[in-house]
């Protein structure tokens, strides 16, 4: 059975984002809140985890994976920036956005695009998201928590516990989630491409 830890979505708790957080580095899978929707999560370079949140999600090859990262210096590391995409995703962040940009290094090969070699990177404006990054200190290897059988997310950590209680090692009750996915820029040859309209206001690409 998961873990169910009740997080206050204004002033985490430390002793709670540290037990996620250990959970995280011996390899578990978390269902936590975002200000978009509920996500997956897992540390970067465990390949369990991920395939794990492959069978949970029915997802294919194709399937951009998420790096959550604390701040704009982190994000950095794992994408390669020209000085006009700098400037468009600082200018959108933190926030609703999902960016699909040129992997650097730092990204294992299995989480890339396998044309592309392009990976999704986002920083997100939630207290408990961001709590854990500073914990843990690294980006969080995350996937939206939409199920194969649902048309639509989850958005209470009880029924999040309900339909993954045997699947995930531990679900964060943090308040509501944002009802709507991420906005998905696609920066993977230099120009914004909105392939997904949510949360984040796209006008600011146009």
């Amino acid at each position: 059975m998961a873990k169910f830890l009740d997080i206050h979505p204004v002033d985490p708790q430390p002793r709670l984002v540290e037990q996620v957080v250990a959970a995280l580095r011996e390899g578990g899978l978390i269902a936590y809140p975002t200000d978009s929707r509920y996500a997956l999560g897992a540390q970067v370079g465990n390949p369990t985890a991920r395939q794990r949140i492959i069978d949970i999600r029915h997802l294919d090859d194709r399937h951009h994976f998420t790096l959550v990262c604390r701040d704009f210096a982190q994000l950095g590391q794992y994408v390669q920036l020209d000085n006009a995409v700098f400037r468009a995703v600082k200018s959108a962040t933190p926030g609703p956005y999902t960016f699909i940009l040129p992997a650097t290094p730092e990204v294992p090969k299995k989480l890339l695009h396998p044309k592309k070699k392009t990976v999704g990177v986002r920083i997100p404006e939630h207290r408990i998201t961001q709590a854990i990054l500073a914990e843990l200190g690294e980006p969080i290897l995350s996937s939206t928590l939409l199920l194969p059988d649902h048309d639509e997310p989850l958005e209470q950590g009880w029924d999040v516990k309900e339909a993954l209680d045997h699947q995930v090692d531990i679900v964060i009750d943090g308040d509501v989630s944002g009802s709507e996915p991420t906005t998905v820029i696609d920066f993977s040859d230099g120009t914004p491409q909105v392939t997904r309209e949510g949360a984040g206001d796209t006008s600011i690409f146009v």
